[in-house]
């Protein structure tokens, strides 16, 4: 069978390093950091609208994101370095020099722009060729990449892979606005919340849990035969959750529609501090499980990331540059949220898990990622969620405007859906890929579930 033609052609591939005053800096991991040592890379696309010709790309848009790209890894450097395993230290650490760089890509695609960027369902595939590839082998691991593709006379994307050992959501979108703010001002300088705290001593681990994660990723690179070096870099293979082919979709829920199903909660349960967040992850979850056709006795985990940086002891700076994210979440049994009131018994159990999760943050951490590698998959269907409606990416305005879109692409690897704010604040945004019988099923439920 003859091959399907790229929509995409590479134009050009830079290496953009920080201005020359940039220092050299070493950072050792901390134990937020070696949870995701082997993760693979997160994966986000945001889908400018843009209607000037390809020259103005390339002789504006182009020499700008260059430009202030550079300006802003003034204050990030660590992203211009690399991830590496000396030999005289027991974990890897981050190191930038002098002369190293970011991969950014230029490339421009024929296809459809307002397809890709906006709610329409289409393949979830059609978005791997926006993303960068990142750099990693065994000795050292490339920490973000960025392409920039252009639909000429539609507009253009910013494509990004980060790896997940260096940071979490809300430190790379700090990053982005902070290139954002650059650009778009003009300027060199940074408000205090977009200037990144890279101090990692601050995360105090007596535990040792660091070693103890780093531990567990090499015994289950061990165990699964991809890489017999310990101090290897290399990522753990990631599997789609199925060979179907899968679609992307995108729903949204209004701030009405968010008000309705606190009211419905309310109505069920009483009075309570129903978050925007717990209300959204319910909702959404309860319809992929029925959209699925999940067994009704089949265990049911629901995951998510706490960020840990106000609830640690003592707390850590709002704008601190790392992870500093834990997995939490609950188990319970798929039949169950199938019921009538199955969202109803939903938001009541992530209640109770959010505030298990006030009182520690930090409870059981240790056994965190050896329960995870330990799990059967083939006995629980797990539902995650990546992002938050916290994180302000539609903020990420460079200049040109607003994003049309953004979209977590990485969730078509692993089963999770997205979750942002709306282009204008007012709503929560879902991204997920599902086979498309699912997608059809579940946009059903969506639709019909908030009449």
């Amino acid at each position: 069978m003859a091959s399907t033609p790229t929509p995409v052609k590479v134009t050009e591939v830079y290496q953009v390093t920080p201005p020359e005053s940039a220092s050299e800096l070493t950072l050792s991991l901390t134990f937020f950091d070696t949870l995701w040592f082997k993760f693979h890379p997160v994966e986000r696309i945001f889908f400018y609208q843009l209607t000037a010709d390809s020259s103005f790309f390339y002789s504006s848009i182009i020499p700008q994101l260059k430009h202030t790209l550079s300006l802003t890894l003034l204050h990030f450097r660590l992203l211009a370095g690399n991830l590496i395993w000396p030999s005289d230290s027991p974990k890897p650490v981050i190191l930038y020099t002098s002369n190293d760089a970011v991969s950014f890509t230029v490339a421009e695609s024929d296809a459809d722009f307002h397809l890709l960027s906006g709610a329409t369902i289409h393949e979830a595939a059609d978005s791997h060729h926006y993303i960068p590839e990142l750099s990693v082998s065994e000795t050292k691991a490339a920490i973000v990449s960025f392409q920039i593709t252009l639909f000429p006379n539609k507009g253009f994307s910013i494509g990004v892979s980060s790896h997940h050992a260096i940071s979490d959501g809300k430190s790379i979108i700090m990053f982005l606005k902070a290139w954002a703010h650059i650009s778009k001002h003009n300027t060199s300088l940074l408000p205090p919340e977009l200037t990144p705290f890279l101090d990692r001593t601050i995360i105090q681990d007596p535990e040792g849990i660091d070693m103890v994660y780093l531990n567990d990723w090499i015994t289950l690179a061990a165990k699964m035969g991809t890489d017999s070096n310990p101090t290897s870099l290399k990522l753990i293979p990631i599997t789609p959750p199925s060979d179907i082919k899968l679609v992307r979709g995108t729903f949204r829920l209004s701030g009405e529609d968010v008000k309705k199903l606190r009211e419905k909660v309310i109505s069920a349960i009483g009075e309570g501090n129903y978050s925007t967040f717990v209300l959204t992850y319910a909702y959404v979850a309860i319809n992929m499980v029925k959209s699925k056709g999940i067994e009704r006795n089949m265990k049911l985990g629901i995951g998510f990331m706490a960020d840990c940086r106000s609830r640690l002891n003592p707390p850590v700076l709002d704008n601190y540059f790392g992870n500093c994210v834990i997995p939490h979440g609950l188990q319970t049994e798929a039949g169950l949220v199938m019921e009538e009131d199955g969202f109803v018994f939903l938001v009541g159990k992530l209640k109770e898990t959010m505030k298990k999760i006030e009182k520690g943050v930090m409870d059981g951490a240790k056994d965190i990622l050896s329960d995870y590698l330990k799990a059967e998959p083939d006995l629980m269907e797990t539902i995650g969620v990546a992002g938050g409606n916290r994180f302000g990416v539609y903020g990420t305005d460079f200049g040109w405007g607003r994003p049309e879109m953004v979209e977590v692409t990485s969730v078509d690897r692993t089963g999770a859906f997205s979750m942002a704010e709306t282009k204008h604040g007012n709503g929560v945004e879902i991204g997920l890929a599902m086979a498309q019988n699912q997608m059809e099923i579940f946009s059903s439920l969506f639709i019909n579930g908030l009449k």
